[in-house]
């Protein structure tokens, strides 16, 4: 049986959009983001799931309603913040009514999240094992979707990424550098799809595009899973609490169009299928849509058509 990580990498193709924007916008706004974005050739937008974000399944909706092709996919929708059955059902309903366009993302988020939730964070990699069965034996009264939602696992360390291989379609590795990509490959295998987030800065002036990197990364090197994650793959300490400029680089791809597009195909290169571009600017500025398009039209021509 072909793994169902194979299909979903063809569908959504090699680029997409990962953006916290559109939780900012009105929805007449988004709606236009949306439609550049799908101008562009992006595959997926994927959108995050934090604890003042739109509500995940509500805002699938929205921007599918919105969209004619474009997948969505959730990046991720936090396991803690809904039941197993509402999950699943959430996700039927989506799959039933936009056919082979919607991607569950789950995650198992992060302790400080979870605990302003009101939840308590405990054993993830277990509570996600169980979590998965509960969502397999949810029953609905409602008609089944000709293909069930495609679930991928937000994945860093070996043991998620090896459950995202058995339990789903693949992995959404978010917030590393390239050098993860090929241990992210090797623990899953060929088949499953490996989706791969990179941050870039449209900006070849170094002091002004590692402060945004930096404004960017501070708040997730405070958060332990990703901390923990850099330290597994050999950065020290100094360069996580600082983060050294060398750090900066390999999170946060910046730099001319050619210099980004360098990065996006050393993860092709490393076992990538997916690569979803996170656009980072100073809060204040408009998405640089004009920057984005290129680079995606670009990104998509130098993908590689057969990953091996």
């Amino acid at each position: 049986m072909t793994h169902p990580g194979r299909a979903v990498a063809e569908r959504i193709g090699p680029v997409g959009v990962w953006t916290f924007r559109l939780d900012e916008m009105t929805s007449a706004e988004a709606r236009d983001a949306l439609s550049r974005f799908e101008r562009m050739g992006a595959g997926a937008v994927w959108i995050p799931e934090s604890v003042v974000s739109k509500e995940v399944f509500a805002h699938s909706t929205l921007l599918l309603t919105w969209s004619e092709r474009i997948a969505v996919a959730t990046g991720i929708a936090n396991i803690w913040a809904r039941d197993p059955v509402a999950m699943a059902n959430g996700a039927r309903t989506l799959a039933e009514s936009f056919p082979g366009r919607f991607i569950l993302g789950l995650g198992v988020s992060h302790e400080p999240a979870v605990k302003r939730r009101g939840g308590a964070y405990e054993k993830p990699l277990a509570h996600m094992r169980s979590y998965l069965d509960a969502m397999d034996k949810a029953r609905s009264s409602a008609p089944e979707p000709a293909r069930p939602a495609d679930r991928v696992l937000a994945a860093l360390g070996p043991k998620m990424l090896e459950l995202s291989a058995e339990r789903t379609a693949g992995a959404h590795p978010y917030f590393v550098p390239v050098e993860h990509t090929p241990i992210a490959r090797g623990i899953l295998g060929p088949a499953p799809l490996l989706a791969v987030e990179q941050a870039v800065v449209f900006e070849s002036d170094a002091a002004t595009a590692r402060e945004i990197a930096r404004e960017h990364m501070k708040g997730y090197l405070r958060l332990e899973n990703y901390a923990n994650n850099l330290r597994r793959l050999g950065w020290t300490e100094e360069d996580v609490t600082g983060p050294t400029d060398r750090l900066v680089d390999a999170v946060v791809a910046w730099g001319p169009q050619d210099s980004i597009i360098d990065r996006i195909q050393a993860h092709f290169r490393r076992g990538a299928d997916h690569v979803c571009v996170q656009p980072l600017a100073r809060p204040s500025s408009p998405i640089p849509f004009d920057r984005l398009d290129d680079l995606l039209r670009q990104a998509s021509g130098v993908a590689p058509k057969v990953r091996v």
